[in-house]
């Protein structure tokens, strides 16, 4: 319920500033939450993250389909 209501907010955030955060999974057994999100850079992904809810990534990864 925490992740759950921590993604909703950055949904409400994600506009000002071009991001996309499309879906999360959570790994209870490791302690770990990963997020699909389409921004324009990492900055820009955190810095929903720290506005949203204040919960910040670890690491991010650049990723592309295919």
């Amino acid at each position: 319920a925490d992740v759950a209501g921590a993604h909703a907010r950055d949904v409400e955030t994600q506009e000002k500033y071009g991001v996309d955060y499309k879906h999360y999974w959570v790994d209870e057994k490791a302690g770990k939450i990963f997020c699909l999100v389409d921004a324009p850079s990492a900055e820009a992904a955190a810095q929903v993250h720290r506005e949203a809810h204040g919960l910040v990534a670890d690491e991010i990864f650049e990723v592309s389909e295919g």
